[in-house]
């Protein structure tokens, strides 16, 4: 894998910045706190998001912006691939509002979906990365100071070891399974012997041929019955057909009856209707004669030539007078309109010149008030001026604190934070070597009771002529020396704990005189300001007053526009008033007309009336005349029907079906019966065939069960197997890796260590590290200096790295080795060694690409890429410079 380019947007402490990085080893230099490291954790952000954060998501979003933007360019095993993702911290909890990953196959979107595809892309998480390729600051000792058991979860989670133990144990889980499942079935198994047996002690075979045969007997006496019942039920068939037909004469006579009875009825009910339309012919003859004469009276008051005037005359005159009311109707819109229009604009000049004159008051106003702002801004610059100068004297008094200080003001933090973790190592040495002190003052007190009880201190026997006797001497002299070492780690943490209070009251004074600084030149700026707007407030009151002058000329003008405008208004009005007098005399016109309308319709409504009502009753007599034919006809079919009824075969059928029906209800009882006894037969004959059929299914069952239980235990000792092998292989594999580590490593140890008083690295299966001195003498990485167990750790980082790249059988695409400040721990002369172990990595081992983050000088000389990092002090901003290769070989 090689990262090619990284571009940023409002990340931390950048606003922009575009990087590219190239093979070989690229140097980003800078002072403590410019931002170099920013750039490495924004390429880890890219690739793993949150995860690769120990703070908040929102966290690196520059302050003051409402989002961020990290772009990766990579490319990995032959294919490019794009990153991008854009944090947005605008709502109360920061979200990832966009992640996408552009890759040959195709695009993945998602914080979650991308984060996967890259650790399937590079065989590793977050935490792996960080493990064996991106050694960050502060972290560089992490792997000596970690046990031996969290180091052998560390290397087995990177070579993939881990996933054979969850093989192994999903094995032991199957086979522990499969344990239980053939327990189960061997139980089952018994179970079915029992039922088996059981049920065979039946002599199921022979009830069922019993039964069966009382079955038979059975059936043949219900069948028998059946067939008499059926005679039976054909006697009461035919019984009740003849009572049937009887019922059915007997039922038309009574509807014959009752039809003849309605028919009656109805030509009476019609007869006298034809009655009463005759009565309201005659009224509506009258109201024919009444509308006449009303006709008349209303002719009269109209000015029509005709007593009896035509429709169509009507309507034209009618028409006539409408069209003249709706002329004085427009008429009297359009003036109404005008002198609305009239009034509204005398309203609109009179009140825009009300507006004027309020305007004209509130300019004057206005300028009096700025007259007396300005006199009051006159003091204000003057009370700023001696503020100002307060705050000088301040900041005098605070820089004078740096004078004959360790560092200066810019370098406050650093110092602070190198004291602080001088401070937290030499409390670690502390805490080690009171815990040993402890460990050993126990075993001298153990040594000195058995000696006293006169045992050996190391094996227990008796005491006499033991040379182990002499070795209490030598714990006694070495708690000595370690409570001597001890004293002498207390005075250097209480050294350092007095030059972190000292750093803490420098870093609190520079913040001081920053907010001190940024107060003043707040200060300065708001008294410039001040002065600036002085000359524009009095051409303001100027221009104020005169704005005043023109708008109360121009009030008056609108006022007498206004009263022009009102007596148009009025016009108006009179013309409305005379269209109004006109448009009544037109109206009453056309009511008398629409009258005569009303009353020559109403008219010939009656006319209509009349004719329709003698139709009515036309009709009314034909079907009178039709209903007399029907109730003649009905009279004779009654007649007929009542000479055809027989009593004595009536008679007869009603005891014939009353016979029938007794036979048939004690038939039923016997056949109920019977029937529940066959059921009951039946019932019992399926029981027993169920247990026939149940005793061959559990033989059959039986048989598959007997089956199941072989392909159980050769399955469970396959399982058994495959256990083991998985368990074995990760030893092998474990054990391999080990070896091979071991030999990279101290090939990387040999060049590293190759002038000083160490000859070898040992490494066990358990993933403890041992340092052997020339002499032989064994020592644990925690007893080198604060230098050398930083070398020594970046030397494992390597070998690691240089594991995972080539393999145990073959190479495999490794991440750039990243070293964020690996300089942190090294005097000069670790720093020498470290290049070395730079240069070996890159010609000897063949790492492609490896960044190094270092205010270090010395480092400058090895890259073969330059990249230099300046923050601003005035806006806390970094930005990024790319040094030509002529340019970084004379740094």
């Amino acid at each position: 894998m090689k990262f090619h380019r990284v571009k940023l947007s409002n990340f931390k402490c950048y606003d922009d910045a575009d990087l590219r990085l190239d093979n070989g080893v690229t140097v980003i230099h800078g002072l403590n706190g410019s931002g170099k490291s920013s750039l490495l954790e924004a390429c880890f952000f890219a690739l793993y998001g949150s995860k690769a954060l120990d703070e908040n998501l929102g966290d690196v979003v520059t302050i003051g912006a409402d989002d961020c933007t990290v772009e990766l360019w990579f490319s990995h095993a032959g294919g490019d691939y794009h990153l991008t993702r854009r944090v947005r911290a605008t709502g109360a909890q920061p979200t990832t509002a966009k992640c996408v990953l552009e890759t040959p196959e195709g695009n993945y979107e998602g914080a979650r979906d991308v984060r996967r595809r890259v650790t399937e892309l590079l065989r590793m998480d977050s935490e792996a990365f960080v493990n064996c390729a991106y050694v960050r600051q502060g972290e560089v000792n992490k792997l000596i100071n970690a046990s031996p058991g969290d180091r052998q979860d560390m290397l087995d989670d990177l070579l993939q070891l881990g996933k054979l133990e969850e093989y192994r144990e999903r094995a032991s889980d199957a086979r522990v399974g499969v344990g239980r499942v053939r327990d189960d079935k061997q139980g089952a198994l018994s179970q079915l012997d029992e039922q088996i047996q059981e049920k065979e002690e039946k002599d199921l075979h022979e009830r069922l041929n019993s039964l069966e045969t009382k079955e038979a007997k059975l059936l043949d006496e219900i069948e028998h019955i059946e067939d008499q019942k059926a005679t039976a039920e054909e006697t009461l068939t035919q019984a009740g057909s003849v009572l049937e037909e009887y019922e059915e004469k007997r039922e038309e006579l009574s509807a014959l009856e009752d039809d003849i009875e309605e028919l009656e009825a109805t030509i009476t009910e019609t007869e006298t209707e034809r009655t009463e339309l005759k009565e309201r012919i005659s009224d509506l003859q009258d109201r024919r004669e009444s509308l006449q004469e009303q006709l008349a009276e209303t002719v009269s008051e109209t000015n029509l030539d005709s007593s009896e005037p035509d429709p169509e005359a009507v309507a034209a005159r009618l028409e006539e007078l409408q069209s003249r009311d709706d002329d004085l109707q427009g008429r009297i819109e359009d003036q109404r309109v005008d002198a609305k229009e009239h009034s509204s604009t005398a309203d609109a000049l009179a009140e825009s010149a009300a507006d004027l004159e309020s305007r004209a008051a509130d300019k004057r106003e206005e300028a009096d008030e700025l007259e007396a702002d300005i006199e009051a801004a006159r003091e204000s610059i003057a009370e700023r001026r001696e503020q100002i100068s307060d705050i000088d004297d301040q900041i005098a008094d605070l820089e004078a604190r740096f004078e004959g200080a360790p560092t200066d003001r810019d370098g406050a933090q650093s110092y602070k934070e190198s004291v602080a973790s001088d401070l937290d190592d030499a409390r670690q040495r502390v805490t080690e070597l009171e815990t040993k002190l402890e460990s050993e003052r126990e075993a001298l007190a153990e040594a000195e009771a058995l000696l006293e009880a006169g045992k050996c201190p190391e094996c227990g026997q008796d005491v006499v002529e033991s040379p182990h006797v002499a070795s209490i001497e030598e714990d006694r002299e070495r708690i000595a020396e370690l409570e001597s070492t001890l004293a002498d780690a207390r005075d250097e943490v209480e050294t350092l704990e007095s030059k972190h209070e000292t750093a803490t009251a420098l870093v609190e004074t520079a913040d001081e005189l920053a907010t001190l600084e940024n107060n003043r030149s707040n200060i300065v700026q708001l008294v410039e300001e001040k002065e600036d707007g002085l000359d524009a407030d009095r051409e303001r009151i100027e221009t104020l007053r005169e704005d005043a002058a023109e708008h109360e000329s121009e009030a008056e003008t609108k006022r007498e526009k206004a009263a022009e405008a009102r007596e148009q208004a009025e016009d108006c009005r009179s013309v409305v008033a005379e269209c109004n007098q006109e448009r009544q005399q037109v109206k009453q016109a056309i009511k008398h007309l629409e009258r005569v309308e009303d009353l020559l319709g109403d008219i010939d409504d009656c006319d209509d009336d009349i004719e329709r009502l003698r139709e009515k009753r036309t009709q009314q007599a034909e079907l009178n005349d039709q209903r007399r034919e029907q109730l003649a006809e009905k009279r004779e079919r009654k007649q007929d029907l009542a000479r055809s009824f027989d009593e004595e075969r009536i008679d007869e059928a009603r005891n014939e079906k009353q016979r029938a029906e007794q036979y048939i209800e004690q038939a039923e009882e016997a056949l109920a019966e019977k029937r529940e006894k066959r059921d009951e037969l039946q019932n019992a004959i399926g029981g027993v065939t169920n247990e026939i059929e149940e005793l061959e299914s559990l033989r059959e069952r039986r048989d598959d069960l007997e089956a199941t239980l072989e392909r159980l235990e050769t399955l469970y000792e396959e399982t058994e197997e495959l256990q083991e092998m998985y368990g074995t292989l990760r030893a092998e594999l474990r054990q391999r890796n080990v070896e091979t580590l071991e030999r990279m490593l101290n090939q990387t140890f040999d060049l590293v260590y190759q002038n000083d008083s160490y000859s070898h690295i040992e490494l066990d299966g358990q993933y403890q590290l041992t340092v052997y001195q020339k002499d032989g003498e064994p020592l644990e990485p925690e007893q080198l200096s604060g230098g050398e167990r930083a070398l020594f750790n970046l030397s494992l980082r390597c070998a690691i790295y240089r594991l995972l790249a080539e393999g145990i059988e073959g190479a495999a695409p490794m991440p750039p080795l990243i070293l964020d400040e690996p300089t942190v721990f090294l005097d000069s002369g670790h720093v020498t060694q470290l290049l070395d172990l730079v240069e070996y990595m890159r010609d000897e081992v063949g790492v492609e690409q490896i960044l190094v983050v270092s205010h270090d000088e010395e480092l400058v000389g090895a890259a073969d890429d330059l990249v230099r990092v300046e923050k601003d002090a005035t806006t806390n901003r970094s930005r990024v410079e790319q040094v030509e290769a002529t340019v970084a070989e004379l740094a």
